[in-house]
């Protein structure tokens, strides 16, 4: 066993100051009693703040179980507004399907309905197309023609007797297409040995008129190919030069007094020659007018021959002057039989006329006399019902006591 404890043993020193066991042990219990006492304490606050803090837990539960009530309220709402949103979403979401729907259908029918009206316009374009291609085609084979007749009438005009040829075949089909056989002849010798391109036979025995197709196109045809001025001056010259010529030899040869007419044609085979003679050659005109030559084209020849044409009918008209006169006297004999016969039909129409009157008369009569007959019946036939109708009320009185009912007939032939 140990030694008994001496509380009075210093066991620690510190500076001047020594402490004993029994100090020590005191110091000891009072750090000790203060050590309990603050946990005390710090147990009762620990438990008032638990208490603070369950409270507060509390609270703070309630308002979060209110709130969750308020969430689980607003979220049932929520689930509520979400699903009458997708009803709603739903229903437009058809309606939108539908909307769609119709207007594709509406799109592809008017685009089914656009491309076929497309592709009939392209397949119409398409035969417009080929159409005017074969115009184009025919249009180019005339042209293609019409070169190569152009070439031959280039070669025909650059010989002298084609070109000559030319110009004749179109008089004579001028002249052919206008008169009568009987009303020209082509190549005829005159009385002077010369033998013109043609001759129309005037009406009423004047003379014949001249016409002349040999018109002189070298000249002319070297002013159109005429390549820089002096040339076409000089080709302008020499044209003149052939026509005056020309103009005096047909003068000259075909203009013969109490055979021929005063005034003869030439005539030219072209109307663009015609014209270009009227506007840049006024010199040759003058000498043609005063040698009794009248340059004509293809259509003043035409008028002319349809002119001459018309000569020749008035000259038939009157040549078969009598024959119409006779006519014309006859049918005068004609109209004066058909009003004999006229006025003997209108006398038997008046003789018809009276016998009508006087029929239309006697039936007048006859309905008059039947109205009286009538009227005549209605009055017998009255007076006898009157009288029959009192004899039998007298009756009814008279046989009263047997109750028998007679009936009297009254003949009208009694009165």
């Amino acid at each position: 066993m140990n030694p008994a404890l001496d509380l009075s043993q210093p066991v620690v020193a510190l500076g001047g100051t020594v402490f004993t066991l029994g100090q020590m042990l005191a110091g000891a219990g009072v750090l000790l009693a203060l050590i309990v006492l603050w946990i005390v304490i710090a147990a009762r606050r620990n438990a008032r703040h638990r208490a603070e803090l369950l409270e507060e837990s509390r609270q703070r539960t309630a308002e979060a179980e209110a709130r969750m009530a308020e969430i689980l309220k607003a979220q049932s709402e929520m689930h509520g507004r979400m699903a009458s949103m997708a009803e709603i979403f739903g229903s437009r979401q058809s309606e939108l399907n539908q909307a769609i729907h119709q207007r594709f259908d509406t799109m592809s029918n008017r685009l089914g309905q656009s491309m076929s009206e497309q592709q009939k316009s392209t397949h119409e374009n398409l035969a417009k197309l080929q159409e005017r291609l074969a115009v184009i085609d025919t249009a180019q084979s005339n042209i293609q023609k019409l070169a190569t007749d152009v070439v031959q009438l280039q070669s025909i005009l650059s010989n002298k007797q084609t070109r000559g040829a030319f110009g004749q075949g179109r008089m004579e089909t001028i002249i052919a297409d206008g008169l009568p056989m009987d009303a020209y002849s082509f190549q005829s010798t005159l009385s002077n040995g010369n033998r013109p391109d043609c001759i129309v036979h005037m009406p009423n025995d004047a003379p014949d008129l001249v016409i002349d197709a040999k018109f002189p196109l070298e000249a002319w045809n070297a002013i159109r190919e005429a390549s820089d001025p002096n040339e076409a001056s000089e080709a302008a010259k020499r044209f003149r030069r052939d026509m005056e010529v020309h103009i005096k030899a047909i003068s000259e040869k075909y203009l013969i007094a109490g055979e021929t007419q005063d005034t003869a044609f030439l005539f030219v085979p072209s109307e663009s020659i015609f014209a270009d003679i009227h506007e840049h050659h006024e010199a040759i005109i003058q000498r043609a007018h005063r040698a009794r030559l009248v340059i004509v084209s293809p259509s003043l020849l035409m008028l002319s021959i349809q002119v001459i044409q018309a000569l020749l009918k008035d000259a038939r008209m009157r040549e078969q002057a009598h024959l119409i006169q006779t006519e014309v006297l006859r049918l005068m004999e004609d109209v004066s039989r058909l009003d004999d016969r006229v006025r003997k039909l209108q006398t038997h129409f008046g003789q018809a006329s009276k016998d009508i009157e006087d029929i239309l008369v006697s039936s007048s009569k006859v309905t008059k006399r039947g109205q009286k007959i009538e009227a005549m019946d209605f009055e017998s036939e009255r007076a006898a019902m009157a009288k029959s109708a009192a004899e039998t009320d007298n009756a009814k009185m008279a046989d009263s006591k047997t109750g028998q009912l007679r009936l009297r007939v009254v003949d009208p032939e009694d009165d």
